[in-house]
């Protein structure tokens, strides 16, 4: 059955429903979102760590923070939805001395757009985080405004706001294509029939350069697999839930419930959809690095463990906003790991884009898809 629409957004994660819900409060009319699955939340935000950060390398990243973070902060007295946030900062420990030079570097941005950005010596961090190994570190870098929130409870409180707003949410309908006429976008195809309307928004994660080729756009977005461990209690569990990265591996860990949620990058990562458990990741690769940088750890029993799609681009960073000569087609992709924190703000962008016709509340303008074509990449160094 064919049926109409204003707007058409696809992909129910942190993203999608912010956009739904900020596209239907800016009364651009009928708003749809159609989500795979049969529940909201389920795919990449689902599986997230749910961190928050001010501390990026590109000024972009930093600025959507400073716009965002606040919008996570101030949800639930804003909006009288219940959301879990905990404030208790980000501490990198850094022992390469090149890799030390950029984190300063990254500092001295943060803190010229007013981030409360700290160089911490290696006994300062252990005053912040006692336990960790921070022998022959460079340095270590601070930022007690960064932290966690519920991945799930900011996608559901969004997608409430977005139905108390007028926008229908709809699961379990895949879209198999969006349609085109000519130079502008018609609606979408899915497996119950068609949707038109004039603007379609792109939110759906890993899977969004499918998506998008199928109106012909080459979206350079890959997803990439990516180990959440959680464990039980052990003694010399952190105090606070302040997220800790060992920035040379990449291995991060933050108190969650009575354990800690941890989590690691790999070398020999290759893009995937396999969101199964690699066991021999876990056991030779994670643990030990888990161990040898938080040594309290050994004493710690698994819990459960999942993997997760991180949805990356070349340059780290998203791609938001129009595409050149394809009218009524909206990008929200590729946030490569920092989606969940800067959801609120590209859903406020996207209602900006389409109301004024750009983005008002920050400039995303370096985030556009051309910038591939054109070779002038933003490359964001500083990835979890």
């Amino acid at each position: 059955m064919s049926r109409t629409a204003d707007v058409v957004v696809v992909g129910g994660g942190a993203v999608g429903a912010s956009a739904a819900y900020h596209l239907a409060a800016a009364g651009i009319g009928r708003v749809i979102l159609l989500e795979r699955e049969t529940s909201l939340g389920t795919g990449s935000t689902g599986a997230c760590a749910g961190g928050f950060r001010h501390q990026f390398s590109s000024e972009v990243n930093v600025r959507l923070s400073l716009a965002s973070v606040p919008m996570i902060l101030g949800f639930q007295k804003e909006h009288g939805l219940p959301l879990d946030v905990s404030q208790d900062g980000y501490l990198f420990v850094v022992r390469d001395p090149d890799s030390w030079k950029t984190f300063v570097a990254a500092a001295e941005l943060q803190r010229s757009l007013g981030v409360d950005a700290r160089l911490l010596t290696p006994e300062q961090a252990l005053e912040v985080v006692p336990g960790i190994d921070v022998e022959g570190a460079a340095g270590a870098t601070f930022c007690p405004h960064d932290g966690i929130a519920d991945p799930s409870g900011l996608t559901q409180g969004y997608a409430t706001l977005a139905r108390r707003a007028g926008a229908a949410i709809e699961t379990g309908v895949v879209v198999t294509a969006i349609r085109t006429g000519g130079d502008r976008v018609t609606g979408v195809s899915t497996a119950n029939g068609e949707v038109s309307a004039p603007v379609v928004v792109n939110a759906a994660g890993p899977w969004a350069a499918g998506l998008a080729a199928t109106c012909g756009v080459d979206l350079p977005v890959e997803p990439v697999p990516r180990h959440v461990v959680v464990t039980g209690p052990f003694p010399g569990i952190p105090v606070r839930r302040t997220l800790v990265i060992e920035a040379d591996t990449s291995f991060y860990f933050h108190r969650e419930g009575g354990g800690v949620l941890m989590g690691m990058g790999s070398r020999n990562e290759r893009p995937s959809f396999d969101t199964s458990v690699d066991r021999r990741f876990v056991e030779e690769e994670l643990l030990p690095a888990a161990v040898r940088f938080f040594p309290p750890l050994a004493a710690a029993g698994i819990v459960r463990s999942w993997a997760g799609l991180y949805e990356m681009t070349p340059d780290r960073h998203p791609i938001l906003g129009p595409v050149a000569g394809l009218e009524g087609l909206l990008l929200a992709n590729g946030f490569s790991g920092h989606g969940f924190q800067h959801a609120p703000i590209v859903g406020k962008l996207l209602a900006e884009i389409v109301t004024h016709g750009r983005a008002t509340t920050v400039d995303v303008s370096s985030l556009a898809l051309e910038r591939f074509a054109r070779g002038d990449l933003v490359r964001e160094v500083h990835v979890v």
